[in-house]
């Protein structure tokens, strides 16, 4: 019997070692899991009086005022899809990224900056005031019903669209609470900008880099955020 037990020993050997392995496997797929949605973003508004002017980092609902300008920064960690919709005072939807859908098939990379608006160039706060939302959902895999829903809207004319605002905004409610319990973010301080046909023109100017005020977002499979900013 003793000549076996060498046998038995490689056997238990190799089942242990592969248990082991297959464990470790499970448990760093696991935690790939867990960081799905990673990403870094800044929201930054330069306020104050124009030989005055100070950058900010918007993390909350703010008041902001005519003449103030925006800008928004996304650097992807993992490859995940993040989509920012701006509301509006007069009630119309933008979508401020992807500058395209198209980027997420081609030229889409993770520790690349995206600047919204591109480059230098900030958004500037018109004289239409009122409630504007910026709508910041991020998720695992693509939200082919929302950007399905979003074309859609952004094709149509007339009296319809008006409803296709509703039903549109109505699927980003929707998509937030159907995610709210896979959310479990891990948030370092949070901020937020535009390019738009509405309530926000675009001008070149001078300003800071908002990378430094940039943080950083993880989370399991979806992350969702909703600024509302009184413009007065």
């Amino acid at each position: 019997m003793n000549r076996f037990l060498p046998n038995y020993l490689s056997l238990f050997l190799a089942i242990f070692l592969f248990s082991l392995f297959s464990t470790r496997g499970e448990v760093i797929a696991e935690q790939k899991g867990k960081n799905a949605v990673s990403f870094r973003w800044a929201f930054g508004a330069m306020v104050g009086a124009t030989d005055d002017r100070r950058l900010v980092a918007i993390t909350r609902d703010t008041v902001l005022k005519t003449g103030d300008r925006l800008k928004l920064l996304i650097q992807l960690k993992n490859r995940c899809f993040v989509y920012l919709f701006y509301r509006t005072a007069k009630d119309q939807i933008n979508l401020l990224f992807p500058y395209k859908l198209e980027l997420f098939d081609t030229g889409y990379k993770t520790g690349e900056n995206y600047y919204i608006p591109k480059g230098k160039t900030w958004f500037e706060l018109d004289k239409n005031v009122g409630f504007e939302t910026f709508y910041l959902l991020a998720s695992a895999e693509r939200l082919h019903q929302l950007e399905a829903q979003y074309l859609k809207y952004d094709f149509t004319a007339g009296k319809e669209k008006k409803e296709l605002a509703k039903q549109l905004l109505a699927e980003i409610r929707n998509i937030k609470r159907k995610n709210r319990k896979l959310a479990t973010p891990a948030e370092r301080p949070i901020a937020i900008g535009g390019n738009v046909r509405g309530d926000l023109k675009g001008e070149q100017y001078d300003f800071p880099d908002i990378d430094p005020i940039a943080s950083e977002v993880s989370a399991s499979n979806f992350y969702g955020k909703t600024f509302t900013i009184d413009h007065k």
